[in-house]
């Protein structure tokens, strides 16, 4: 079974304003044959290109769309020679006349993700026949299993390990690289658990060395939270002041642009507060589905989630350029390899700028050889 590790970008190429443009099927990697076929534009000239088919002003067979493919977007249908035209339905309610296609096509990319790893001296206490610490170092950099040691070539892995040295917070870390499992586990293998858990300011450091070290363009940033207990503060042990500054951390690394996963390592945090700061991280809003979070009980549970939160990143996130209104993301089209896929069930929003593919789709998607994704929103849905 063919199996493609990666995340791909999805460009906006059409904004808002000017006459309405659509793009073209035969753009697409796996482009149908009869793209390069030659045609006679001329006027009144016969019509030699397949059904499904136009003849461009190039004298080449085009097509702007095919049927069920869903690539000119609501209020427009796909003609029996390959072209967009009004369904007719475009009234006050209806698509902006003026407002273009949406149209976006899917290329590999490689993500920036930085993994903040609580140090705190509960990390030293016991998760299965192990310590909490050495079961991520075991779930991360372990020679033959870890998910680094795995995957370091399909992304660019940072580590930072976070406690209450000073100056508070303190943290120990390696810069994001492709194939950074050594340096990473050179980083876990020289530290050991000490100290409290200053989760928020600690996401805030990481925050800032992405503004500071900034990810390739079109490197889609993440941060990965793996900790094991309720957050404090540097200078006391409060941790409902503690929690309220790690959701705002949550809220701000999301605002900056940049997704955070939380993995709970054992039972130490209540569900609230674990659910607070992925909703967070989400950005999630009121009546929207609650973004998943993760809890390890065992060291291979651990090692299960690594795999969840750091395969579905590299497999089915599809970053685009603009930014869409996620409260009216469900009047979207998306579509792979042809099939147009459902809202909530095949897909959604996990950001403004990130279509994630959810199940089955998510598996077409690491399976197909030559994956085609084409997507539309309404125009008022897009914030550029």
């Amino acid at each position: 079974m063919k199996n493609l590790a990666v995340a791909f970008v999805v460009m906006l190429t059409a904004a808002c304003g000017g006459p309405k443009q659509f793009g073209s099927v035969c753009d697409d990697p796996s482009a149908p044959d009869a793209c390069n076929q030659s045609c006679d534009p001329t006027p009144g000239a016969a019509q030699s290109c397949p059904a499904g088919f136009y003849c461009s002003e190039d004298g080449r067979c085009d097509a702007e769309c095919t049927q069920g493919g869903g690539q000119c977007g609501s209020g427009y249908v796909c003609t029996t020679n390959g072209r967009c035209e009004s369904d007719g339905n475009t009234g006050p309610t209806g698509p902006d006349a003026s407002c273009p296609a949406v149209n976006f096509t899917a290329k590999a990319v490689t993500p920036s993700i930085q993994l903040l790893i609580d140090r705190s001296g509960s990390m030293s206490e016991a998760i299965g026949n192990t310590s909490r610490y050495n079961a991520i170092r075991s779930a991360l950099v372990d020679s033959t299993n870890g998910v680094i040691t795995k995957l370091q070539s399909k992304a660019f892995f940072g580590a930072s390990l976070y406690s209450t040295d000073s100056p508070c917070p303190k943290l120990y870390s390696v810069g994001r690289a492709i194939n950074n499992r050594d340096n990473i586990a050179n980083l876990i293998n020289n530290q050991s658990p000490n100290g409290n858990t200053p989760t928020g300011p600690s996401i805030d450091q990481a925050v800032a060395g992405f503004a500071a070290s900034p990810p390739p363009a079109g490197s889609p940033p993440i941060i990965v939270l793996a900790t094991d207990g309720l957050p404090n503060e540097c200078n006391s042990n409060d941790t409902t002041v503690g929690q309220q500054k790690s959701v705002n951390a949550a809220k701000a690394s999301y605002a900056a642009g940049i997704r955070l996963f939380i993995l709970a390592v054992g039972t130490g945090i209540n569900d609230n507060h674990l659910q607070a700061m992925a909703n967070a991280g989400a950005g999630v809003q009121a009546g929207q589905p609650n973004a998943p979070f993760y809890v390890s009980n065992t060291p291979q549970d651990l090692t299960n989630a690594f795999n969840q939160i750091i395969g579905g990143v590299l497999s089915c996130e599809l970053m685009i350029s603009g930014s869409v209104d996620q409260s009216q993301a469900a009047g979207g089209t998306v579509v792979l390899n042809g099939m147009t896929l459902v809202y909530g069930t095949d897909w959604t929003l996990s950001g403004p700028s990130t279509i994630k593919l959810l199940g089955q789709a998510c598996e077409n998607l690491k399976n197909s050889t030559n994956p085609v994704v084409t997507a539309s929103f309404p125009c008022g849905t897009v914030i550029l």
